[in-house]
């Protein structure tokens, strides 16, 4: 196989990538300019195949480099947008590179996230799809202010952390990361190294808003924004619930074990099973308010939920993030 000598970067630089311990990978991956040459360097573990596509198609193999294995790299004629084909021994696929597309995060985000004050801390942490650059994905988002290298993991990238280590935000402490064509129901995790380089076990999303039922505990990528409400007339109205000088009657209620199926093996009830006959009880009760024991996500049923893991995922044990939507 024909190779090629390692150009633009490092060695120091290459072994750090190819031991998943490079702080910036961004500096060194993608399309850079160097020596008045477009060069392109990939990470890409097991392929035996790379070949950058631009345009309508041309082909622009990657050499693989010698002595790195996994690396590989080629010139493009000029600075343009382009996908990746991969060819391994058992797959081949085309993606694009998360590696040529800029930070999502603003100035004005990074600004007020090194200070703390962010108030909206949902809409910049977390997994949350959108269109980057006019590409559809999935843009990552964690704080973890004493790493030294943090990568998402999951399904997508065989769980390997060399595939799409993180872009660091200065000094905030936030790793950010858009993957194209990733999307709702994707599994996902966070491969952390610590300040001393050492890797720590796979963690999930401390702002993710989905996770795997229990006991498994992985985060899933959640569309938060996707879901239409219903709820224009409740909108309309709710001066006249919510008046301070109106009556208020609140029923506590454990979704876990409110009412179950026992025609189905005693399970609970789902968020929407609960949306048609909860509301009815607690109305005909003459109850005003419902108020939910810990609903977010947890590992042990027998704590009833005081053991949170996931403080922006409602449990999947009763249904989605939208079901439940439709219940509140």
């Amino acid at each position: 196989m024909t190779t090629t000598p390692l150009k633009g970067i490092s060695t120091d630089d290459a072994w750090a990538l190819l031991e998943g311990r490079h702080p910036d990978p961004f500096a060194v991956l993608g399309l850079h300019k160097i020596n008045k040459q477009w060069l392109l360097t990939v990470l890409m573990p097991e392929a035996n195949r790379v070949v950058a596509l631009t345009g309508k198609g041309t082909e622009n193999p990657l050499l693989p480099v010698d002595g790195f294995p996994g690396l590989f790299q080629g010139p493009l004629k000029r600075q343009l947008a382009y996908r990746i084909h991969v060819k391994t021994d058992q797959a081949e696929w085309t993606y694009d590179d998360p590696y040529r597309f800029g930070p999502v995060l603003g100035e004005l985000d990074e600004y007020l996230l090194g200070e703390g004050t962010h108030q909206r801390l949902w809409q910049v942490l977390g997994a949350m799809p959108i269109v980057h650059e006019k590409v559809k994905g999935t843009h990552f988002a964690v704080w973890a202010p004493n790493a030294s290298r943090v990568s998402v993991v999951g399904h997508f990238n065989s769980w390997n952390g060399l595939r799409h280590p993180m872009r660091r935000r200065g000094s905030t402490g936030v790793w950010e990361l858009f993957i194209p064509g990733i999307g709702e129901g994707e599994i996902y995790k966070y491969e952390i190294r610590d300040s001393h380089g050492q890797l720590q076990p796979l963690k999930a999303d401390p702002v993710g808003f989905g996770s795997e039922h229990p006991p498994a505990n992985g985060s899933v990528v959640r569309d938060i924004d996707g879901a239409k409400w219903r709820d224009k007339r409740w909108m309309q109205s709710r001066h006249d619930v919510q008046n301070i000088h109106a009556p208020i009657s609140i029923y506590e209620v454990h979704l876990g074990s409110w009412r179950r199926k026992t025609e189905d093996g005693n399970r609970p009830l789902s968020y929407l099973e609960h949306a048609s006959e909860l509301i009815d009880y607690v109305a005909d009760m003459g109850f005003t308010h419902i108020e939910l024991l810990p609903i977010t996500e947890f590992p042990f049923d027998g704590s009833w939920g005081y053991q949170p893991i996931g403080l922006y995922a409602p449990t999947i044990r009763f249904g989605t993030p939208d079901e439940f939507r439709q219940l509140v």
